[in-house]
């Protein structure tokens, strides 16, 4: 018998490792429930639920093809050697194989089974399948990796232009094995199940995953690249969180839409580009992910600002974490994550660059607040975005580009929609006043929202001084 041991792809699909299992012959699944290792990754519930509801509607798929869907528990990685050891033992698996993840914790734990496995005599297969080009193959003519997305693009759009990625063939149905599927728990210990509500917003499945990239794909991809920044409008793909979870491929995508565009890359619409774009910043920070592991162990990928005075504000953090900050904008933002386990992109540029420049808190503080709601939570996209926007990362905005709270919020939502939407108190000021009620003179106090918890003016100038007095790469480097 043959295993395949499934992680963040939970999909039937164009799932790479699956395919190769089941040619080899029967083939069972496990998927592992890790929950001191998900707490310990902050993991978010919504997320942890996500994962149990796909698992459901998988182990229903696999099912219809007599592929057993195998429930084991560990508490940390460090427990899966021992723990997929004794299942080959008592299934007599000959190979078990996986699609390859990203990140320092993953490659060990990847490790440590193989080595286990091996001393077995099971033999271990891993596949590339959450990305277009394996890590370390897409560099730079000095043989280092990108660190300048556009460059990298220009790559991947060579390579995609004379080799486009086929999509995987699904396992056809097997004989029945003697192997009965455990139920999928649905609730973990340490992970609060989410309201019905945001359940409801997620729907699991690959049938649903399917279905929101065909309606975007029909009938919204040409509008994305004029919409994607407007957080009142249904301007994204929703997808973020069944490709996190892998049950939608980046494959898939791309080949939806590229069928839309007439198999066009850099050419025709405009919106398809741009979404095409979006998928490989995705696969860019996994490559940084691998190239540049400092990242996944909370360091700034730039090192010179490892030196930034943060300042410790707890009262301050608490206000951003708790969508009370004064600023309509941010505190809506801070209510769509809360509520829905998402928030919308332009939007995590603007939160995490107040928190980072106009509050001067360490961007630290913002990626794991996000990953403990995030529902499409991914380290690689999570840490990039952070780093990005608080100019410690890479292809970083400049430190002294700083967004205005206000300036985006008239920009990006000017009739104050999606503000009055998830912040209702303000829902009698018209569409000047929302941005900022404290401009509008007498109305302090209006419906018991805040004060501004900061000046936006002062605490950029504090922030352009803190980043002013970094030593710059040179002085570093001549430092060591």
């Amino acid at each position: 018998m043959h295993l395949i041991w499934l992680r963040t792809d939970l999909r039937l699909h164009d799932n790479t490792a699956l395919a190769a299992a089941s040619q080899r012959g029967p083939v069972a699944a496990i998927y592992l429930i890790t929950p001191e290792q998900w707490l310990a990754h902050d993991d978010a519930p919504c997320k942890v639920d996500f994962w149990l509801r796909n698992l459901q509607c998988l182990s229903r798929s696999l099912g219809e093809l007599n592929i057993p869907l195998l429930i084991r528990h560990a508490a940390t990685w460090d427990q899966a050697p021992a723990v997929l050891s004794e299942l080959c033992r008592d299934l007599s698996v000959e190979s078990v194989h996986v699609n390859e993840e990203y990140g320092i914790h993953e490659s060990r734990r990847d490790s440590a089974v193989a080595h286990a496995l091996q001393a077995r005599g099971v033999t271990f297969h891993h596949y590339l399948d959450q990305l277009f080009f394996q890590p370390g193959s897409v560099l730079t003519k000095t043989g280092t990796y990108f660190q300048v997305f556009s460059q990298f693009r220009k790559v991947c759009y060579n390579r995609l232009h004379s080799a486009l990625p086929r999509l995987v063939a699904t396992p056809k149905a097997q004989a029945r094995l003697d192997v009965k599927s455990d139920p999928v728990p649905t609730t973990v210990d340490g992970f609060e199940p989410p309201s019905e509500t945001l359940r409801a917003l997620w729907p699991a499945g690959e049938d649903e995953a399917r279905r929101r990239l065909d309606a975007f794909a029909d009938q919204q991809i040409s509008y994305y690249k004029d919409e994607r920044d407007f957080p009142a409008k249904p301007g994204t793909s929703q997808l973020s969180a069944y490709l996190a979870a892998g049950v939608v491929s980046p494959r898939q995508c791309l080949h939806a839409a590229l069928q839309t565009n007439q198999g066009e890359f850099e050419s025709g619409d405009i919106g398809a580009i741009t979404w095409i774009n979006e998928l490989l910043w995705r696969e860019f920070y996994k490559h940084i992910l691998v190239g540049y592991p400092r990242v996944s162990r909370h360091r700034a990928f730039r090192p010179e600002t490892e030196a930034l005075a943060w300042r410790d504000a707890p009262e301050d953090l608490a206000a951003w974490q708790q969508a009370r900050t004064g600023l309509p904008i941010i505190d809506a933002a801070m209510r769509q994550l809360l509520e829905t386990g998402w928030m919308h992109n332009r939007l995590r540029m603007v939160v995490a660059m107040f928190l980072t420049k106009n509050l001067l808190i360490d961007w630290r503080e913002g990626e794991r607040f996000f990953m403990r709601h995030l529902i499409d939570g991914d380290l690689a996209a999570n840490n990039g975005g952070w780093q990005w926007s608080s100019s410690t990362g890479t292809d970083s905005a400049p430190y002294f580009r700083i967004f205005s709270p206000l300036s985006q919020s008239e920009k990006f939502d000017g009739d104050g929609v999606f503000i009055k939407r998830w912040l209702p108190e303000l829902v009698t000021l018209n569409k000047k006043e929302v941005h900022n009620p404290a401009a509008a003179g007498g109305l302090f106090g209006v419906a018991d929202y805040p004060r501004a918890i900061v000046d936006l003016k002062a605490s950029r100038e504090r922030a352009l001084a803190a980043f002013r007095r970094l030593p710059s790469r040179q002085e570093m480097a001549e430092h060591e």
